[in-house]
């Protein structure tokens, strides 16, 4: 139910640090109908084009702070807020071509009294400006 609202329509980008373009962003809600810890999110993918991207190129972006997915693990001070946009950031040299892209989420995250991991997947053509 909340997979339709987990990809922004806003937020699409490339990233620029100084004169380079580094990686492309865009903006993420979480899939649940609640905020969780942020140690309770195992895994964001993302895949853009039918290309996924590595899982080590991704990071979150929140209130100002950013955290690998690996260093969201340990992440026990910090939640994400039910409806609050998360920049996901992944690097990529030279970013992506301005344009439409298929862009394809997976949020994977742990809920304590669910017997499972679950997993919500989205996706849809977003347009990267030039």
């Amino acid at each position: 139910m909340m997979d339709q609202h987990m990809l922004c329509d806003d937020g699409f980008e490339n990233v620029v640090v100084g004169q380079e373009v580094t990686g492309f962003a865009l903006l993420a809600r979480l899939p649940y109908y609640r905020g969780l810890g942020l140690s309770m999110v195992e895994d964001i993918a993302v895949s853009v084009d039918g290309q996924p991207m590595p899982r080590e190129a991704v990071r979150l972006a929140l209130r100002g702070r950013s955290w690998s997915l690996d260093e969201l693990e340990t992440c026990f001070d910090e939640k994400w807020n039910f409806g609050e946009k998360a920049r996901v950031v992944v690097a990529r040299p030279g970013g992506l071509a301005a344009g439409a892209h298929r862009v394809d989420l997976a949020i994977r995250y742990r809920v304590s009294y669910l017997p499972f991991v679950p997993t919500t997947r989205t996706g849809r053509e977003l347009t990267l400006a030039a």
